[in-house]
């Protein structure tokens, strides 16, 4: 229950107050004079205030008012305050107001104007408090990421921004680690971070492809072979798990991976120790592995496809990254980053909201490509990305543009709550479109 301050030197009006708040859930704290008010705020958890201008008898001038006022916005300066005036104190109010009073109201005052007044500065307080907290996480997130390697990665969801988190926090142990998602979400650059924060960042990093090697040269290229073991090798070679001794190996596409190469790979997890192909020569190493997959393992599983006890070893801790159409807040970034210096019409920025991207973010930046190179100059609009009538745009709104979300503040007078509700957002979500709009 949030706490409401009176402070006025007539009981009458205390009491009278006091019963209206009392009757619409709110808890009165009552002052009769400026210092009981100073002891409250001071003492007390008040979330807005109401205020005489006047506390001694035969006083009109508001100026007992006024002083209160500094001394209450000096000890907190967001807390709302309301202004109970006679018409003598209004060009006081006013003034007030100016310097960051809340609101004023006339005496004798009506219920219903006070009571939305309060609720409407109740609420706007609650999103500056939320805002404010919202920025000091982001400042310290900002912070702490500036001391991080994020190997160029862009984005602005909170989707995206967990992730890099876990990856950061996954970076410090020897675990190992199943990167999940569609071809084209980024799940190299998860992987790329992993390596750049973890203590063996200054070992070897080898990446492997299994998608796009031939079924039969996969062992090979994973376990090395000796001369002669399969048509065309002349000469022994090693394999990527002796490249990577002492380091990480990234495994893409480890659901392509056969079962001979599953039953190696389990016991390199296990042991550290397999035979090169065409020998029978143990060969032992220490390799960190991180591996990554479009497929859905579970359904190999039970198809036959893919050694569960391999996927539990794979799998001791998965990063599930979302295809791009499920983190829209990472588009218009990620467009800014491909399209340096350029701008795009806000009918753009809504198809490009819009657009599915079945691509992910590889197909987002060859469509960015494309329209710099053949519209090389001037503002960008939805066609010169060529993604109009190609796919089945998301069945969701389109996000808000400044005009929009302007228009929201101003019918809801800048309370963000209800401006967010309005247009289909979180609070976090329209806060992050303030600041980028320069709104605030």
């Amino acid at each position: 229950m949030e706490k409401i301050l009176i402070v006025d030197d007539n009981q009458a009006v205390l009491q009278a107050l006091s019963l209206l708040l009392e009757i619409h859930g709110y808890q009165p704290v009552l002052a009769s004079n400026p210092a009981e008010a100073v002891q409250a705020v001071m003492y007390q958890r008040i979330a807005l205030v109401i205020q005489d201008m006047n506390f001694t008898a035969d006083t009109t001038s508001g100026e007992e008012g006024k002083a209160l006022f500094y001394q209450l916005r000096e000890l907190n300066p967001n807390l709302p305050i309301i202004l109970i005036t006679a018409w003598t104190e209004l060009e006081s109010a006013v003034s007030l107001v100016k310097d960051g009073a809340a609101d004023y109201l006339a005496k004798p005052w009506d219920d219903t104007k006070l009571l939305t007044s309060i609720s409407n500065l109740l609420e706007l307080g609650n999103a500056l408090k939320e805002n404010q907290h919202f920025r000091q996480r982001q400042r310290q997130q900002q912070a702490e990421l500036s001391e991080k390697d994020l190997c160029g990665l862009v984005y602005g969801s909170h989707t995206m921004q967990r992730l890099v988190d876990m990856a950061l926090q996954l970076a410090k142990s020897d675990v190992s680690v199943l990167i999940t998602g569609p071809n084209g979400a980024g799940k190299d650059r998860i992987a790329d971070i992993i390596q750049a924060n973890s203590p063996l960042k200054d070992k070897p990093f080898i990446k492997v492809n299994a998608g796009a090697l031939p079924q039969e040269l996969i062992e090979a290229e994973l376990f090395g072979a000796e001369a002669g073991a399969y048509t065309g090798n002349n000469a022994r070679r090693a394999g990527r798990f002796e490249a990577a001794d002492g380091g990480t190996l990234f495994l893409d596409e480890i659901g392509n991976l056969p079962l001979s190469g599953q039953i190696k790979l389990l016991r390199v997890l296990q042991t550290g120790e397999f035979e090169r192909l065409g020998s029978t020569t143990t060969q032992k190493v220490k390799v960190r592995l991180i591996s990554a997959t479009n497929a859905d393992l579970q359904d190999d599983i039970q198809a036959g496809r893919f050694r569960e006890d391999l996927y539990y070893r794979l799998n001791v801790v998965e990063l599930s990254l979302p295809p791009l159409a499920q983190r829209p807040d990472d588009i218009l970034p990620l467009v800014e980053h491909f399209l340096p210096g350029r701008e795009c019409s806000l009918s753009a920025e809504r198809a490009l909201l819009a657009y599915s991207w079945p691509g992910n973010v590889r197909e987002l930046e060859n469509a960015c490509k494309r329209a710099n190179v053949l519209h090389p100059v001037g503002v960008l609009e939805a066609e010169h990305f060529a993604i109009q009538g190609k796919n089945v745009p998301l069945q969701q709104s389109l996000e808000p543009g400044p005009v929009e979300i302007q228009q929201a503040m101003d019918k809801h007078k800048g309370v963000v709550a209800k401006a967010a509700r309005e247009l289909g957002l979180s609070r976090q979500a329209l806060y992050r479109r303030l600041e980028k709009f320069e709104l605030l």
